[in-house]
């Protein structure tokens, strides 16, 4: 079943209304005949009519998986239409539409709670991403509102751009879209990119009406100079109560109506600061330590933030806490520092003397000596001291990246080796993490050439040969070690039907290993969303290839008794195969 459009997904669902002995089809499309032909899905809807004042609307849902599960689920009496939110066709990663249908949605909260607390891996944030974005009906004694909210949020917290424009693509009308789409327009903003969100205002329809994003329709009219539309649109916001006399007073002036506007400076929300700076001749504003994070984005994206007087110590010592809290950017702290004036002697003793300066002073010296120094095992020291520096006034935050990024500029050769091992320490690993090309190794089973398989770049009879071959080399070496990776490879090789040599009891070899018990108990009952999350929970911040391979094993046994089979292959695509 391939999820064709968001419309598709939303007819099946939408009812049919019965008023007065009259039929009317709203939104109804194709997906109903793609779940009866391809899913074995039927769907009964009956309608009554009771009082001719409210409808009853029972939609029994019927899913078969596997042909051995069926789930019976009465979705509501008394129910308007049903919405269901997602990006992702739940039957691409193994789901259905009921697939949190048997799980409490207060099981469901904690582990969200939890989740969220997670700095989570690119494995890990994969997997969450397919489970919870797949279309589906909420979990029990959960609103569809609130779960709704739960998959906003985290997209929003996340700042999963691409995710939330999917969303708002393939989902027509859902509960708190307005949320999203403000946060769109916001975000683009703050980049000072105001004709993107310009365009991300067409998500708007009908059925929202919400002042924020009404205002900021006006003024992109205003921007795409169709002064008549905008000029309608403010009388309307205006003749419902809903406009105010700062925007007002902003639209006016661009618009040519009045020539002066008011010098003060809102900043309530992003958009009313964004008008207070492109209609303020000369415009200045001191950001607070309690200055919003995405006003703090949008002066460093319109650099709007310049520091006059390069001994205002107070504004930089703001500066500087604001780049240690990820508000204003940090490479320009540094530019900072280097306009900074010290005369040569200064510059020439800087080690020796930096001590008697205070701390803001005896940062900025002490970085423009590395600038300075055509050493590379000087760099390092001035580096490391300028670390320490940082450190002690607790703005390590601010320098960290930067001195990944310098010590990633210097030839380990050109210094001495008591420096090599405490440069590589302080490199940031993002770049030893990211997976290489892989570099198949016939002579290690989980290693081997039967991985393309799972990558789908062979299909299974090539697989099923290449498989073969490779284990009578293997066979053929007495010291081989069957490893809890090699077995996780072997059970999903077996799970998807490939013909496995009596000789290799997999499943004898398995018993080694054990399940933890409370998985074991969600996979049977039902509860393979829920199951993932759980999965999530565990690998957490690790990557698949990070993790020990007994953990590697369960999660992969798990995924093939759910029949979670697209997850499962990115977690073995992950976990098992060595790259160069």
């Amino acid at each position: 079943m391939k999820l064709k459009s968001l419309n598709k997904f939303i007819c099946f669902l939408i009812p049919l209304i019965l008023t007065q002995n009259l039929f009317s089809e709203e939104e109804i499309d194709i997906w109903n005949k793609e779940i009866n032909d391809k899913r074995n899905t039927e769907t009964a809807i009956s309608t009554q009519d009771n009082s001719n004042e409210s409808l009853n609307t029972e939609i029994l849902i019927q899913s078969k998986i596997n042909n051995d599960i069926e789930i019976n689920n009465e979705i509501s009496e008394n129910s308007k239409k049903i919405e269901i939110f997602g990006v992702y066709d739940p039957a691409e990663n193994g789901f259905d539409l009921n697939m949190w249908s048997q799980t409490d949605a207060e099981n469901v909260r904690s582990s969200f709670k939890r989740i969220n607390q997670i700095n989570l891996s690119s494995t890990a944030t994969k997997v969450f991403e397919n489970t919870i974005l797949s279309f589906a009906y909420p979990p029990k004694g959960m609103e569809n509102k609130e779960f709704v909210n739960l998959k906003i949020n985290w997209m929003i917290e996340n700042e999963k751009i691409e995710l939330i424009e999917q969303s708002l693509k393939q989902n027509n009308i859902f509960h708190n879209k307005k949320k999203l789409i403000q946060y769109l327009v916001d975000h683009n903003i703050a980049k000072a990119n105001v004709k993107t969100g310009c365009e991300k205002i067409d998500f708007l329809d009908k059925n929202i009406k919400d002042p924020y994003l009404e205002k900021f329709k006006i003024y992109c009219l205003v921007f795409l100079d169709k002064k008549n539309e905008a000029q309608l649109l403010l009388d309307i916001l205006r003749e419902q109560n809903q406009s105010d006399s700062f925007f007002d007073d902003k639209i006016n002036y661009l618009l040519g109506v009045t020539s002066k506007t008011t010098k003060k400076i809102k900043e309530d929300n992003l958009l009313n600061f964004y008008l207070s700076s492109v209609t303020i001749q000369n415009f200045k504003y001191e950001p607070k330590k309690n200055t919003k994070e995405v006003i703090w984005e949008y002066l460093n994206a319109a650099n709007l933030i310049k520091l006059d007087d390069d001994r205002d110590k107070e504004k930089l010592k703001n500066l500087e806490n604001a780049a240690n809290e990820n508000r204003f950017d940090k490479q320009k702290i540094f530019n900072i520092y280097s306009k900074i004036n010290f005369d040569l002697n200064s510059l020439i003793n800087a080690e020796d003397i930096y001590q008697t300066f205070d701390s803001i002073d005896a940062r900025a010296l002490i970085y423009q000596k590395y600038l300075l120094s055509d050493n590379e095992e000087n760099k390092v020291k001035l580096l490391f001291l300028l670390k320490d520096l940082f450190k002690k006034d607790g703005l390590s935050n601010v320098y960290v990246k930067v001195l990944s990024d310098r010590l990633k500029e210097i030839n380990l050769k050109n210094i001495s080796d008591s420096y090599q091992e405490v440069v590589q320490k302080n490199i940031l690993s993002e770049e030893e993490f990211r997976q290489g090309k892989i570099k198949f190794d016939d002579k290690i089973l989980h290693r081997s050439r039967v991985i393309r398989y799972f990558q789908n770049e062979i299909d299974q009879k090539k697989a099923q040969k290449d498989f073969i071959k490779i284990y009578k080399k293997i066979k053929k070496n007495r010291k081989y070690f069957f490893s809890a990776k090699d077995l996780a490879l072997v059970e999903s090789l077996a799970k998807d039907g490939f013909s496995i040599p009596k000789e290799l009891d997999y499943k004898e070899i398995s018993k080694q290993y054990s399940i933890p018990s409370n998985l074991q108990k969600l996979g049977k009952s039902n509860e393979s969303a829920f199951l993932t999350l759980k999965l999530v929970e565990i690998i957490g911040e690790d990557e698949a290839y990070n993790l020990d391979p007994e953990t590697i094993y369960f999660i992969t046994y798990l995924l093939n008794q759910n029949n979670l089979k697209k997850i499962r292959n990115e977690i073995l695509i992950s976990a098992l195969p060595l790259r160069s």
